[in-house]
């Protein structure tokens, strides 16, 4: 008999099914690991006394400029959407063995010690080296952020009726990439000052959903679950919003902000701007009651915030209304992102 090799998994997130066949067979865990690996959880919760310890890490595979930036946002707001103000950051700088200088090293970490101080985060450590069988520089960030424990927000909280907020618009950090990354064959079917503002998103709206986070968690109890949409857009945002409820969701299309700039790029290249990678957006559940304050809170921030849907029963599952019409929201395979890239 002969035997066929496995098929190769696709770039992008190790798929849902493959992800929750693992999760099972992890080691015991020490009881003051509050929260742990599971599905639509971005960061651990460690008990440590009078306070709870946030650790996130994830790593920086698409983008080749500003990877510093990127590194330190999307950890940080992995700790914020837990109502934890980041603090310390550790870096793992892997550079490729052929075109690594000095002056490369130290513009990424320039960009990464900038950020750390608009943000308020001290560097706390790391590792450097150049590595084999790499083409480009990948950079693994680690932040890790303190929050009492009356005012952690967890995703065990969300109910059935809970408002759907989404602060500025989906797929800022894709946009982003894209137009520094895929500039070449944008040109000529995208406008260039289109072009131009787009690869400035990430820093004009930014990344950051850090302000917006700690600003709705302390609005008080009212905020029932808080998630930052990345990998898969906003679309899988929404599923691993309520992954660990079981519930299901509505959410109205027209009240979901897609930045001009978002649409022209999507548009050229065939891509779904709610299954883009989304770093710069927030989604929140908020009890009916409080929505209205915590839409103030936000704003108060500068930050542009809207409701775009509810949670529902789970017997309703996930859908997504259009023109009034209602289909179902589906979870996309792997990012759009990742599709670009795989087109050259």
């Amino acid at each position: 008999m002969i035997a066929h090799p496995a098929k190769s998994l696709p770039v992008g997130k190790l798929p849902l099914e493959h992800l929750r066949s693992l999760l099972p067979h992890l080691p015991g865990r020490d009881p003051r690991l509050l929260i742990g690996p599971q599905i639509g959880e971005d960061a651990a919760v460690i008990d440590a006394g009078d306070r709870y310890l946030v650790v996130s890490t994830d790593p920086i595979t698409f983008a080749t400029a500003h990877i510093g930036r990127y590194a330190v946002h999307v950890n940080a707001n992995d700790v914020a959407v837990l109502g934890a103000r980041p603090l310390w950051f550790f870096v793992v700088l892997l550079l490729p063995e052929g075109g690594t200088t000095p002056e490369l090293v130290e513009t990424i970490m320039a960009d990464v010690r900038m950020t750390c101080g608009e943000v308020g985060i001290t560097l706390g450590g790391g590792h450097t080296e150049i590595t084999q069988g790499l083409d480009r520089p990948i950079l693994v960030g680690q932040m890790l952020g303190e929050v009492a424990p009356t005012r952690l927000v967890r995703k065990n909280r969300i109910a059935i009726g809970d408002q759907i907020l989404l602060t500025r618009g989906v797929a800022i950090e894709g946009t982003a990439i894209l137009a520094r990354e895929r500039s070449e064959g944008l040109r000529g079917r995208v406008d260039a000052d289109l072009l131009a503002r787009a690869a400035r998103f990430l820093v004009d709206p930014g990344i950051s959903v850090v302000s917006a986070a700690l600003a709705a968690a302390e609005a008080g109890d009212v905020v029932h679950a808080m998630h930052d949409p990345t990998e898969g857009g906003l679309a899988t945002g929404l599923f691993e919003l309520v992954a660990r409820s079981g519930f299901g969701l509505s959410v109205v299309r027209e009240q979901i902000v897609v930045f001009p700039e978002t649409d022209a790029i999507c548009t050229a290249l065939a891509l779904d701007p709610l299954k883009l990678i989304a770093s710069g957006a927030l989604l929140i559940a908020v009890a009916p009651a409080g929505t209205d304050t915590v839409l103030k809170a936000i704003r108060a921030e500068g930050v542009p915030v809207s409701v775009i849907g509810e949670v529902r029963p789970a017997g309703e599952g996930m859908t997504i209304v259009t023109s009034g019409s209602a289909e179902p929201l589906t979870l996309p395979d792997r990012d759009e992102i990742a599709r670009a890239f795989e087109g050259g």
